[in-house]
Order: structure tokens, then C-alpha cells, then sequence
């Protein structure tokens, strides 16, 4: 059987768009890493800062924790991941950013009739608090799914998987933005078009499916021109 046409494609059929959240629509992923860095540290491996990013960034704290336990031959506990999210919700609610561009993009994205969801391997509870924080809500109320509270993180595909069976959309019809090549892969083995958030000059995957933008300027602009090239816009 042959596969369908994907979402971008001139004979494809764009029908949903699905966010990453930490790097995309908010500026959290720092944050996030160096918390990470710092409980690393505490157990002993050696991750400074200014790595925190590389070293962490996309993976869901499950892992993150099994890459530290692998690293210090040291058990966490089986709490780890709970105190560090608790870690995570509370600096959130101390404020963050959203990407720069993110409201523009939205509206314009929303101009366009798309339909958007959120697949994360942050929480729920981690995706609320930053969501309240930047207003971003009302785009995502009740659209929003967590990888890490169904116990499946990205690179599994299975956060995407949800998101579109909860829309009733094929997975061929899909785009995801993505900025982790975790999160990336996950979009990509779903069976849908990934379009990644990469910094000019920053190396990129050579994987198939795969378009790469460096501003969020450029995500709703790349849309539109489907969606003409399908016929569904004049």
C-alpha cells in the first residue's frame, strides 16, 4: 500500500496543526534543562549550565532521570520525577516568556481555519501554569496532551498519535512544529510532516519529512502556501 500524501505536499491535505510546547510557543525550555542540570549535579554528574540545554533539551523527565541514574549509578527515588515537576510548575509560576512572534504566528494560523492542539512531554500541570503565565490559554484550552502523563514520552510517537485521533484527523494530515530533534522524530515515526524550529547555523537532522524554519514569522506563511497549493485557499 502506498502511503498517503502528507500535509504539505501539493496533493496532500493539511487538516491539523500540532504545537511542541517548550521552544515553540514558550520560553521555558531553559529553565527547565538547568533545574535538571542542577538536580544532575547533586548526584553527582558533571553538567554545568551552560550545557544544561544540549544536554537535556526534549526529553521527558523519566528519561532524564534514567540518563543520570546511568551516569552516577545512583538511584533518585522513585519520587524524582514528581519533586523535580513540582520544581518545574513552581518556576513557571514565577514567570516566562513566550517565543518571540508566538501571538502573531497564532492569529495568523487561526486565520487560516487550522484547527491546533499541543503534544509535550511537559505535564499538564506544567503546561498549565506556563500557559496562564503568557496568556496563551485561550488558544489551547482543552487541546493541549501530555506524553509524560500518559506515561509515553517523545520519541514515541504516541502523543502525536492522540492528538490527532482526538481531532479525527489522519496522521498524514498533520503538521508538527517542533525545535527538539526528540520531539522531531516522535512528529516524523506519527507519519506526519514536522516543520522545526532551528536557530540559522545550527546543525539539523538530515531526516525525511522535515522542513526547518528560523522564526515563527515563517510557520504560517509555509502553511498558507499548502493550503494554496492544495486548492483550499485562492
Amino acid at each position: 500500500m502506498m502511503a498517503s500524501p502528507l500535509a504539505l505536499s501539493a496533493d496532500g491535505s493539511l487538516k491539523l496543526v500540532i504545537f511542541d510546547c517548550d521552544g515553540v510557543l514558550v520560553d521555558s525550555e531553559e529553565t527547565c534543562c538547568r533545574i535538571s542540570a542542577q538536580e544532575a549535579r547533586a548526584a553527582g554528574m558533571d553538567v554545568p549550565d551552560d550545557l544544561a540545554v544540549d544536554t537535556f533539551s526534549g526529553m521527558a523527565l523519566p528519561s532524564i532521570q534514567d540518563v543520570i541514574e546511568q551516569k552516577t549509578g545512583k538511584s533518585l527515588g522513585a519520587d524524582w520525577a514528581a519533586r523535580t515537576q513540582a520544581r518545574f510548575v513552581a518556576a513557571m509560576k514565577q514567570g516566562v516568556e513566550p517565543i518571540d512572534g508566538v501571538y502573531a504566528m497564532l492569529e495568523d494560523v487561526t486565520k487560516l481555519g487550522l484547527p491546533v492542539r499541543v503534544g509535550s512531554n511537559s505535564s499538564v500541570e506544567e503546561m498549565d501554569a506556563k500557559f496562564i503565565a503568557t496568556n496563551l490559554t485561550p488558544y489551547f484550552e482543552g487541546r493541549i496532551h501530555s506524553a509524560r502523563d500518559m506515561g509515553i514520552p517523545k520519541p514515541r510517537p504516541d502523543v502525536y498519535l492522540h492528538a490527532a485521533k482526538e481531532e479525527q484527523v489522519a496522521p498524514a494530515n498533520c503538521v508538527v512544529l517542533e525545535d527538539s530533534n526528540t520531539g522531531a522524530r516522535a512528529a516524523i515515526d506519527a507519519g506526519m510532516m514536522c516543520v522545526l524550529l532551528r536557530k540559522a547555523g545550527e546543525e539539523v537532522p538530515d531526516w525525511p519529512n522535515l522542513f526547518v524554519i528560523h522564526h515563527l514569522c515563517e510557520f504560517a506563511p509555509l502553511l498558507k502556501e499548502a493550503l494554496k497549493a492544495q486548492g483550499r485557499l485562492a
